[in-house]
């Protein structure tokens, strides 16, 4: 294999899967640009959704919706990414992955710079679509650059790293947020996104990945398994986005929407199941450690909502905004680092399943240790709790990477695909679930400690009364009327009641995971004395001696 230049591949150089870039031997400081590169791409692919979900209040303002409209912005963006990865990587097999950026990037800058002059909850959706479409081919090419900038063995960092950097978005954007709406108002969020985007655009074209093997990919079965299963997930993603915000019971749509995705998903998977080719293998898929891993991984996405929605809800009934967690979210971001960088150097590879043990029980520690809050719990009592989930985050999240690249890698080049879906589908739902679930159990348990609190205010009690008669006096200089006086007094009680059954609700989330994490840390350690018991190989030592199996052939 050559490049246009002439340059002939050596056998190690060349790429690893159909699709992939070659793995040329790079001069230093070519390396150190790639993995430059890498990192400016990862933070892009993560950032642009997270300004705007962390601001969706700020949305709602200036665009003028209701809740539930501002959600679909969210929704959107989820729709896009998660189909995407459908047909993204077959047609980095048969294309390239790079024209593709390149065409969405340029789309994605030219749609949000037409929604900076023209903005309405329609080109808000529009460009969200777009934001997902773009951030579904920029993790994966996070993933490609980094690995370039390793040799040999060690792009498995590579790969450990990529999938970890865009994890960093969130606490980020809760951080850069503040300043952007100091400068500005909704639309700096908007200039910031349009610069990284075009930032990346720039580098990308400046430093191209080397080239690759293509081959035809597509087959006509691949789009009739995509015309089911894109809109069965998008109407599952509609029902998880909107049904904590419009209730499960309220509106006939979900079910209907509901109903409709397990029969579009239920056809596809049925489809792929008897085809010759498929473009997700069930049967491979179905095999019991794949079933694990991806149940693994979507649980522990699950339990960490406890950081996305947990802590920033309570913040949140308590008054305080972005600003006010700044010194907070740099914690999360350097303890996330610390947990990125410890998988890295850490890896042992004959037992990857240990770090995912260790981070789960890290998230059952902090989500006990944040279950005693009060209206008096601020930021800085959540340092070492939410540090601790920051760390666990990608401790987790690299290794459960690693062991189904292992898994794929043994399984053969085919089953790339199937797990690539699974994988991403795993983090996007178990995520959006996770955030759904926990919400609506906190509403549930809202409702339960208000009734409670509200049964306990007695008029007649003296505690009470001096409550009201405290709340109608700090109004005395602004409302002359005494029974009008009286009548705020006794609204800032309910609005104090309101509060306190939020603050406990959530301390019931706190508790919730915190039983979830140790019920998941019995089942790790149940599945690790199984696996030790059948006396089975770790994949990733499986993999080693494969190749070094493969490698010693041309010299018998």
């Amino acid at each position: 294999m050559q490049d246009e230049s002439g340059y002939v591949f050596k056998p190690h150089e060349q790429p690893t899967l159909p699709g992939s870039p070659a793995n040329p031997d790079h001069p230093t400081a070519r390396r150190t640009f790639y993995i430059i590169v890498g990192l400016l791409i990862g933070i892009t692919s993560g950032l642009g959704n997270a300004l705007i979900t962390v601001n969706l209040n700020f949305a709602q303002g200036t665009l003028g919706l209701y809740s539930n409209e501002a959600a679909w912005l969210t929704a959107a963006y989820f729709m896009t990414n998660t189909t995407a990865n459908l047909l993204l990587v077959k047609y980095r097999q048969q294309f390239g992955l790079q024209p593709f950026i390149r065409w969405m990037l340029a789309i994605y800058a030219t749609a949000t710079l037409l929604h900076l002059f023209a903005h309405d909850f329609w080109s808000s959706v529009a460009v969200r679509a777009a934001s997902g479409l773009a951030a579904s081919g920029l993790t994966t090419l996070t993933i490609l650059y980094l690995m370039q900038g390793f040799s040999g063995p060690k792009r498995l960092a590579g790969i450990m790293l990529g999938i970890s950097i865009p994890q960093l978005a969130t606490p980020l954007a809760r951080i850069v947020s503040p300043y952007l709406l100091e400068t500005g108002d909704w639309h700096m969020l908007y200039w910031f996104e349009l610069g990284l985007t075009l930032a990346t655009l720039a580098t990308i074209m400046a430093l191209p990945l080397p080239p690759s093997q293509r081959s035809k990919a597509f087959e006509r079965g691949d789009f009739m398994t995509f015309a089911l299963l894109a809109p069965g997930l998008c109407l599952l993603i509609a029902v998880l986005s909107e049904g904590r915000i419009e209730w499960w019971t309220e509106r006939a749509w979900m079910g209907w929407s509901l109903a409709g995705s397990v029969a579009l998903i239920t056809a596809a998977f049925t489809l792929e199941h008897f085809r010759e080719n498929p473009l997700i293998n069930t049967r491979w898929l179905g095999r019991r450690e794949m079933v694990r891993l991806i149940l693994v991984a979507a649980s522990v996405r699950i339990l960490l909502s406890e950081q996305a929605f947990g802590s920033v809800g309570l913040f949140t009934v308590v008054g305080l905004i972005n600003d006010q967690m700044t010194v907070l979210n740099i914690v999360i971001v350097l303890a996330s680092i610390a947990g990125m960088l410890t998988a890295v150097l850490t890896l042992n590879p004959q037992n990857l399943s240990r770090p995912i043990t260790i981070a789960v029980a890290l998230i059952a520690v902090a989500a006990f240790m944040d279950a005693s809050s009060t209206n008096l719990t601020r930021p800085s009592s959540f340092y070492l709790s939410q540090a601790l989930i920051g760390f666990a985050s990608l401790l987790f999240l690299s290794q459960a990477m690693v062991i189904g690249i292992a898994r794929t890698l043994l399984a053969g080049p085919k089953n790339f695909i199937s797990f690539i879906v699974l994988f991403s589908l795993s983090q996007s739902l178990g995520g959006l679930a996770g955030s759904t679930f926990l919400g609506s159990f906190q509403v549930i348990r809202e409702k339960f400690h208000s009734h409670e609190l509200v049964q306990s205010i007695i008029m007649t009690d003296p505690l009470i009364a001096a409550r009201i008669r405290g709340g109608s006096a700090a109004l005395a200089g602004v409302v002359g009327d005494p029974t009008l006086r009286s009548a705020q007094g006794t609204a800032l009680l309910a609005g104090q009641t309101a509060r306190e059954a939020n603050i406990l609700a959530f301390n019931d989330v706190f508790l919730l995971v915190g039983v979830l994490a140790t019920l998941a840390v019995i089942w790790g350690l149940m599945i690790r004395r199984s696996i030790v018991r059948r006396g089975e190989i770790s994949p990733l030592v499986q993999l080693q001696q494969a190749l070094q199996a493969q490698a010693a052939k041309p010299q018998q």
